[in-house]
């Protein structure tokens, strides 16, 4: 029989009922002694309440599922019997009744299952059954981070003249803790594996939520931005979501270079073209060298065109195997250094299907062109606004073998909260690659028996390395 779920504000209604005769005592539970509840009938001395939470991890806003089960003797009665969740959230010090439910009403199996929704800071949990308290639970709850991909330039570019702003939020509800002074700290992932964030800025949150942080690109190439919220008080370090970007060099107008794609997905090709302050006629010559090591070296030649000047320039068709720097150069001048994107290719399967029950292993795999062993790929979830996607499992890329002659990836994650996910995955970009994601998965999960919910794998909820903070 299905658990009964009780929204936030039957379980305050509730609240006032339970806590007169099943609220911890002023040396209860807070302190570490023991539940103010006398036992009742055959459940006394004998019975046991298990708990678990799931997800350890969730954003702002989310739900979790506390299930668990009323464990008897022989004679003891675990059907339709009365739980009551208790929460202490962060930074409040006593515990208050988070929702109530009644354990299965047959079947001898004494599952129970009670959703608490709109979690805004770190929290902990335990149950009560006719006076048997459970262990406690911790969840960890991260702020709804958002960096503002609109409010940024299409393109950005090195110098001092092109500076930049990130700004972003921190979603501030009328029940959600005030992040106002709390520090914001701006990253930027240059690693191969995809798994190292660097700071490049700081700023703090407004009293409105928001945040603005200047920053001054020196180095033109890959960037994968986002921003990490500290504020330990009351929230584990969030990360925002990814922004990826092609950092430019700033242009010589006499020599000016472009490409036709950029970036390009690992086997494609580009034109390099543009103009120059020079006649028609004039031999110029592309230079290439790969992102991370090697001198600049000739791969094309040509003759500009046209009938004044600037005159125009294209170079055959290149395909670089990796993201690469090209410039030009002729005439006594030296275009700036474009960099060519080239990103990972990636396919993505699902099984055993996009409809589960709450509790039941979603397997996302796929491959991965190139490969780079360990490189990190991204479980991410849509928010609830429909504005961002934020990681919730990380896994990493696994190298070929002789029944897998290709790179792939593999990450099972278990979804509790009962309703539609939107997820993808989300391979991050590197020095040598950029990053790509897949087309959206929207999983339907339905209730299941809460004696069947067994504790969360400790690999299904994870996060990106924090950085440096």
């Amino acid at each position: 029989m299905r658990s009964i779920r009780l929204t936030a504000a039957i379980a305050a209604a509730a609240a006032s009922l339970m806590l007169a005769s099943a609220a911890p005592s002023a040396a209860g539970p807070n302190r570490g002694g023991r539940h103010a509840v006398r036992h009742t009938g055959d459940l006394g001395g004998k019975c046991r309440v298990t708990l678990a939470v799931a997800p350890r991890l969730v954003y702002a806003g989310e739900a979790v599922s506390a299930y668990g089960r009323l464990l008897c003797g022989r004679n003891g009665e675990v059907n339709s019997q009365p739980v009551t969740l208790y929460e202490r959230s962060a930074p409040a010090t006593t515990y208050t009744v988070a929702g109530t439910g009644t354990t299965e009403a047959t079947g001898e199996r004494g599952g129970y299952d009670i959703e608490v929704k709109g979690l805004t800071t770190n929290s902990e949990f335990y149950a009560v059954a006719d006076g048997v308290r459970s262990v406690r639970r911790a969840v960890g709850v991260l702020a709804e981070v958002e960096l503002a991909e609109k409010l940024l330039p299409a393109v950005l570019v090195t110098g001092r003249a092109n500076r930049v702003t990130f700004k972003g939020s921190v979603t501030q509800g009328s029940v959600s803790p005030s992040y106002a002074g709390a520090l914001v700290v701006l990253q930027r992932q240059n690693a191969i594996r995809g798994d190292e964030w660097h700071r490049i800025g700081t700023g703090r949150v407004s009293k409105e939520g928001t945040f603005a942080i200047p920053h001054v690109f020196v180095v033109a190439g890959p960037s994968e931005i986002r921003v990490v919220l500290r504020d330990p008080g009351v929230n584990r370090p969030s990360p925002s979501n990814i922004l990826t970007y092609e950092i430019k060099q700033a242009q010589n107008p006499e020599l000016v270079i472009a490409s036709s794609a950029n970036p390009i997905s690992y086997g494609q090709s580009t034109t390099i073209s543009g103009s120059a302050a020079v006649p028609a006629g004039t031999t110029l010559k592309l230079f290439a060298r790969p992102v991370r090591h090697g001198p600049f070296t000739q791969v094309a030649e040509t003759k500009t065109e046209g009938s004044g000047t600037p005159s125009r320039y294209t170079f055959p068709s290149q395909t670089p195997s990796v993201s690469s720097f090209y410039k030009v150069e002729g005439a006594g001048k030296t275009s700036a250094a474009l960099y060519q994107g080239v990103k990972y290719v990636l396919t993505t399967s699902i099984s055993p299907g996009t409809t589960v029950k709450q509790g039941e292993p979603v397997t996302f795999s796929g491959t991965v062109k190139p490969g780079v062993r360990g490189h990190v790929v991204y479980l991410e979830r849509e928010n609830a606004s429909k504005t961002a996607f934020h990681v919730i499992q990380v896994g990493e890329v696994i190298p070929p073998s002789e029944k897998q002659p290709e790179y792939t990836f593999s990450i099972t994650h278990t979804f509790y909260e009962v309703g539609t996910s939107v997820v993808r995955i989300r391979i991050p970009g590197d020095p040598q690659y950029g990053a790509t994601v897949s087309e959206p998965f929207t999983i339907q999960v339905n209730t299941a028996q809460p004696a069947t919910l067994t504790p969360e794998a400790p690999g299904n909820s994870t996060l990106p390395s924090e950085g440096q903070l």
